[in-house]
């Protein structure tokens, strides 16, 4: 969540910065109200728990003299002060409650140096690898659900009926491309990054403190008997791992790494293009992740960004990076770099990598702190993550660029020592 004290100190600016989004500032009227309340009934609590302290120092001291009379009558009003303390106490508690849910909504401010737009259209691209739209023959034209079919790789009818729609089911080859992809991304990042394996079920403070909720609860899968959510990227529980812990800036920055499913329900998708593998609500992703200081956090994210551009490269995918304006960046987000990868045969540029630097957003809603080294209390981390490597998208770019005029497709260089020296996808089992 913003920090709350530059609220106070620095409204014009925190209100400048929230404008480049182009929300409704209506929320920051009512945090600041919200707060000013809550300030002043905390203070009046406090000054009626020190009238309290004081009484009780006096009737102490009045019963050892012998005062019985005077004691009572002050210990009456201490059972009346008590009662108008408790009353306060919960007044503030609940005002708090409501500050933070208001606090809750609200989303980051964007980077400085993040681009000004009001939609997806205004992005940036920033760079642009491999890509001529004249290169691609009519064999490469071929939509990944055709080719998947063709060969018996990807089978979305029985997925369908396994789970229903937007679940799919890879078979023979099209299954070991999957797990190819996931070790490829897992071991490029090895030297660097902690392997971890988290939970797919998370508690709900565990989806507020990277912002899924409550802005994104749509989208999400609960189970509501258990009150645990389906993760929708390893980014949620990774972020949390140190939820509640101070860390030694000596020991940052503090890099993780996680191949899990993702649960996505995609509530959104009425109207957009859902075929094959262009959204489904479960897929395999490797992501990484990355603790850090504020002074360390340009450099981390740079590293995030070349490794996830790095994979896509070495695939021999046409791919594209874009600087994500302030209009597109996601609500925790204050600077975000996109990797969009070509698929010919879907003739669409796909995202399959979002990297993304939260500055302190995150971290302040997980209340993740570090003690800087040779100093004094404790500062708020920042947090930084992207997508190693997402399968669906690049499983279909893949099929759909290596495909040959013979209909089977070229297993890309990179790839073939996770396949046991294998060159072609073609049908029938995966060895």
């Amino acid at each position: 969540m913003i920090d709350l004290r530059r609220l106070r100190t620095e409204p014009d600016a925190v209100r400048a910065a929230l404008a480049r989004r182009g929300i409704d500032l209506g929320a920051l009227d009512r945090i600041v109200e919200l707060d000013r309340r809550q300030r002043a009934v905390a203070t009046e609590r406090d000054e009626v728990r020190n009238r309290i302290k004081a009484i009780s120092a006096d009737v102490g001291r009045l019963h050892k003299e012998g005062r019985k009379d005077e004691a009572g009558a002050l210990q009456a009003e201490s059972r009346a002060l008590g009662e108008q303390e408790h009353a306060l106490d919960a007044d503030a508690d609940a005002l708090a409650a409501d500050l933070r849910a208001e606090l809750l909504v609200v989303p980051n401010l964007p980077a400085d140096d993040c681009p000004d737009g009001a939609s997806e259209h205004d992005n940036v691209v920033v760079a642009v690898h491999g890509y001529d739209p004249d290169a691609y023959a009519d064999h490469q034209r071929v939509p990944h659900w055709d080719i998947g079919a063709e060969l018996g790789i990807l089978d979305l009818e029985r997925g369908a009926k396994l789970s229903g729609s937007m679940f799919v089911l890879y078979r023979g080859a099209g299954a070991a491309l999957v797990r190819a992809l996931v070790q490829l991304a897992l071991d490029r990042n090895a030297d660097a990054f902690e392997e971890v394996r988290p939970p797919t079920l998370v508690s709900t403070q565990t989806m507020i403190s990277t912002g899924h909720l409550p802005k994104f609860v749509d989208e999400a899968y609960h189970l509501e008997r258990d009150d645990l959510w389906a993760i929708p990227t390893a980014e949620v529980p990774l972020t949390s791992l140190a939820r509640d812990e101070i860390l030694d800036a000596t020991h940052l920055p503090q890099r993780f790494m996680a191949h899990t499913s993702c649960f996505r329900r995609e509530a959104g998708s009425a109207g957009r293009d859902t075929r094959g593998l262009l959204r489904v609500h479960e897929f395999d992703k490797v992501e990484i992740l990355a603790y850090a200081t504020p002074e360390q956090a340009a450099e981390v994210h740079a590293d995030l960004l070349r490794r996830a551009v790095g994979v896509i490269a070495d695939l021999g995918l046409a791919h594209r990076i874009l600087d994500l304006c302030t209009g597109d960046i996601g609500n925790s987000s204050a600077r975000t770099f996109d990797i969009e990868v070509y698929a010919p045969g879907a003739d669409r540029w796909l995202e399959v990598s979002s990297v993304s630097w939260f500055s302190d957003y995150q971290a302040r809603r997980a209340n993740i702190r570090y003690r800087p080294a040779g100093g004094k209390g404790t500062e708020v981390v920042h947090t930084l993550n992207g997508s190693a490597l997402a399968v669906p998208r690049v499983w279909a770019a893949i099929v759909e660029t290596y495909r040959r005029p013979d209909g089977k497709v070229t297993v890309p260089e990179v790839l073939r020592p996770y396949l046991g020296g294998r060159e072609l996808l073609t049908a029938g089992p995966s060895r």
